[in-house]
């Protein structure tokens, strides 16, 4: 094997389900597949999340003789402080009705939380270009947030191309003008969208004390 494709599959490997006991852990961040009896599973192992989703099932009822993978979501870095949510929520009403966004970042070493605002490039009231902001050496984005002005929250085609590559939370804020902005959350894990059903409602809370201040 040439020493590309070597290196590639250093980086990405793929590991057949053991039947008869765990499988090893992973010994370093990265992605891996597993290949198990129930389909093709994507494991995502981070200092803040680990991750374990179907991406593929098998079309023809060939034997497949290794272990069945179970799905699981380990969120390492304990719940989002609402009061970030709050504090972001009040950036989408100063720039309303353009859009604006922010990163929620969480220390590696320290384990804490702090918003993050994106440096902005361009903004209207329908688009949003900017630049990451700056990081310290021990932090991590768990959370991408920028709102939709005075439109409700959703994702666009553009979103989901953008959010496409990332491993990290979404959370869309709109209605921005509004005493009760909306939002949008979901999970995306290299190309996976997961929508959360019901935004936790201590965001919201935190969201609705600032405006009602």
């Amino acid at each position: 094997m040439n020493a590309g494709d070597m290196a590639l599959q250093r980086s990405f490997p793929t590991v057949m389900m053991p039947r008869r006991e765990p499988v090893a852990p992973m010994l370093a961040a990265g992605e891996r597949l597993l290949i198990g009896e129930n389909g093709v599973f994507i494991e995502i192992d981070l200092p803040w999340l680990s991750v374990v989703r179907r991406i593929a099932a098998y079309t023809v009822p060939t034997a497949i003789p290794y272990g069945k993978v179970v799905e699981s979501t380990v969120l390492r870095c304990g719940p989002v402080p609402p009061g970030l949510v709050g504090q972001f929520a009040d950036l989408a009403r100063l720039a309303h009705p353009m859009e604006t966004g922010a990163w929620i970042v969480w220390s590696t070493t320290r384990k804490q939380f702090r918003l993050a605002p994106v440096v902005v490039l361009s903004q209207s009231t329908g688009s949003l270009i900017y630049g990451r902001p700056q990081l310290g050496p021990d932090e991590v984005r768990i959370v991408d947030c920028h709102s939709h002005g005075g439109h409700p929250a959703y994702f666009s085609t553009t979103d989901n191309e953008d959010d496409r590559h990332d491993v990290k939370f979404a959370l869309v804020v709109g209605n921005c003008g509004s005493n009760v902005p909306s939002m949008a959350l979901r999970l995306c894990a290299k190309g996976i969208f997961e929508d959360v059903e019901r935004v936790p409602s201590t965001w919201y809370a935190a969201v609705m004390r600032r405006a009602a201040a």
